[in-house]
C-alpha cells in the first residue's frame, strides 16, 4: 500500500467495483486526483463473481446445446461430456485477461490504488490498514453480496452464486431458490450441462420484474426445455444429508436434489464500514441519496449496488461517470432509472428497457397506452437460428415509445437500439423510417415499429 498519510485527494472512492472504478477513471480523466480503495480485487463482483463469469458459463452452455442439437441443422455433432475443469479454466482466462487490462487502465490514469478494507471515519476521511486517506469528496461504492433468507444458512449443499461459480462438477439435480435474473441464468446453464433443474419462486412468475407477457413466454420456453418451476408459493425450509438437499414449501410440497442454489438477490455491503456513524441514512442497508447521488452529508456521494434501484454493472458504470462529472462541475443530466437496459442472458434471452405495459397504464392511464407484439417467426435471421419469441412495444397513445420488451435467442444484443428509442423518446414513425440490415434480428425492431406506425411489412398487424 502506498503511504498516503498526510496526502489529500480530490476524491476518495471506497470500493473498486463497477461504480467505484468508473468514478475513478472518469474523475482522473477530468484532472482530479483520486484514491481508489478496495478490500479485494479491482473490478468487483461484476468482473470476478458476477457478470463476466456467469456469461462465460452461459456461452459454454450454448456450445453444449449447439453440439447436442447440430443434427437439426444437418451437422451431425454429439456432446461427449462437460469438462468442468476446462470450462472453469476458460472462464478464469476470460476474467484474468479483463482484470489485467483494467489494472493497466487504472495505472495509466495515475489513480492511487490502496488495498485493504476501508472504513469511513470522518466526513472526508477513510481509514485503511491504520492509515487515514482524506478527500475533498468521498464516494461510497462498497457493492453487494449474495443474500440469503432469514434462518437459511449457507453451507454444504446449500450454496449461493459465489460457490456455484467455482463448482468443479455438474450436479445431477439442482433446486434454485429464486426465479429472477441470477436464478434463471444458472438454471439455463445447468440444464444445458445436463442437470435436472427446478426453480422455486415466491412471486407469481419467473423473471417477475419483466412485462407479464414476457414472463409468461419465458415460462413456456423453460417448460419446453424441461426446466421445472414452482411459482406463487414461499419457501419454508431445507435440510441436507449425504444424499442431497430436501426443500419444503409453505403449501407442503417437497423437492429433493443434489444442491440448493440460493438466488434471492443481492444485499448492499454497508455493514461495519462506518456509514451510519457519520450520519449516512440507510434503509434496509441501502444508502439513501438524492437524484444527484448525494447522501445529504458533507461531500459524501454513493454509487452502484448500495443505492436503491437496479443492481446492474452498467448502472454502476453510468452512475460513476455521472458522479465524476457532477463533482467536476459539468452539471450532467441525472440518470433515469427506467431508461437503463436490462438483460437476462439465459436461453432464451430477455431484454427490456423502459416501462412495462402495466406500469405505463399506471402512469398515463389505460386508455392512453398502446402495445404491439411482433413475433420473431416473421424474422429471417431468427428463423435461421431456430429461435422463437417476440418484441413487445409499449407506447403512449399518439406519443413516443416508452417500453421495449424482447424475448428470444440473442435479443440482448438488440437492447442498444431499444434504449436509444426509449431514452430519445422516439415515435414509431421515427424508427420505422430507419433502414435495418437484412437479414438480422435487429430487423425485427424495425418491423415492430413499422407495424406500430400502421404500415406493417412482414407482419399481419
Amino acid at each position: 500500500m502506498a503511504d498516503t498519510n498526510g496526502t489529500a485527494f480530490d476524491i476518495v472512492v471506497l470500493g473498486a467495483g463497477s461504480g467505484g472504478y468508473a468514478t475513478a477513471l472518469r474523475a482522473a480523466q477530468l484532472g482530479k486526483s483520486v484514491a481508489l480503495i478496495e478490500a479485494d480485487k479491482v473490478g468487483g463482483t461484476c468482473l470476478h463473481m458476477g457478470c463476466i463469469p456467469t456469461k462465460a458459463l452461459l456461452h459454454a452452455a450454448e456450445l453444449a446445446d449447439n453440439a447436442r442439437e447440430g443434427q437439426h441443422f444437418g451437422v451431425h455433432t454429439t456432446l461427449d461430456h462437460i469438462d468442468m475443469a476446462g470450462v472453469n479454466s476458460y472462464k478464469d482466462n476470460v476474467i484474468g485477461g479483463l482484470y489485467k487490462g483494467l489494472q493497466g487502465l487504472i495505472k495509466s490514469r495515475n489513480i492511487t490504488v490502496i488495498e485493504g478494507l476501508g472504513r469511513l471515519v470522518a466526513k472526508d476521511t477513510v481509514e485503511v490498514n491504520g492509515q487515514r486517506v482524506t478527500g475533498e469528496h468521498v464516494v461510497l461504492a462498497t457493492g453487494s453480496y449474495a443474500r440469503s433468507l432469514p434462518g437459511l444458512d449457507i453451507g454444504g449443499r446449500v450454496i449461493t452464486s459465489d460457490q456455484a461459480l467455482h463448482l468443479d462438477w455438474v450436479p445431477k439435480s439442482a433446486i434454485i431458490l429464486g426465479g429472477g435474473v441470477i436464478g434463471s441464468e444458472f438454471a439455463s446453464v445447468w440444464k444445458s450441462f445436463g442437470a435436472d433443474v427446478t426453480i422455486i419462486e415466491a412471486l407469481p412468475h419467473l423473471v417477475p420484474n419483466e412485462d407479464e407477457a414476457i414472463s409468461k413466454a419465458f415460462e413456456r420456453a423453460f417448460r419446453k426445455r424441461g426446466i421445472k418451476f414452482n411459482v406463487g408459493v414461499r419457501f419454508s425450509g431445507v435440510t441436507q444429508d449425504d444424499s442431497g438437499v430436501h426443500v419444503s414449501l409453505e403449501d407442503g410440497k417437497t423437492f429433493d436434489a443434489d444442491l440448493l442454489l440460493v438466488a434471492v438477490g443481492r444485499g448492499p455491503r454497508t455493514s461495519g464500514v462506518g456509514f451510519e456513524e457519520q450520519g449516512i441514512t440507510l434503509d434496509r442497508g441501502f444508502v439513501i441519496t438524492d437524484e444527484k447521488l448525494h447522501t445529504g452529508v458533507g461531500n459524501i456521494w454513493a454509487v452502484g449496488d448500495i443505492v436503491p434501484g437496479l443492481q446492474l454493472a452498467h448502472r454502476g458504470f453510468a452512475q460513476g461517470i455521472y458522479l465524476a462529472e457532477q463533482i467536476a462541475g459539468l452539471n450532467p443530466q441525472p440518470i433515469v432509472e427506467s431508461g437503463i437496459p436490462r438483460v437476462t442472458y439465459s436461453e432464451p434471452e430477455v431484454g427490456s428497457v423502459g416501462v412495462t405495459e402495466a406500469r405505463a397504464k399506471e402512469i398515463y392511464g389505460a386508455e392512453n397506452v398502446e402495445t404491439l407484439e411482433y413475433n420473431l417467426a416473421g424474422n429471417g435471421k431468427s428463423k435461421i437460428l431456430g429461435t422463437q419469441g417476440f418484441i413487445k412495444l409499449v407506447r403512449q397513445k399518439d406519443g413516443p415509445v416508452v417500453g421495449v420488451h424482447m424475448i428470444g435467442a440473442r435479443v440482448g444484443e438488440l437492447i442498444g437500439e431499444g434504449q436509444l428509442i426509449v431514452n430519445w423518446e422516439a415515435y414509431p414513425e421515427d424508427v420505422a423510417a430507419l433502414v435495418h440490415a437484412h437479414p438480422t434480428q435487429n430487423e425485427a425492431l424495425g418491423e415492430a415499429h413499422l407495424a406500430l406506425a400502421g404500415k406493417p411489412l412482414h407482419a399481419h398487424n
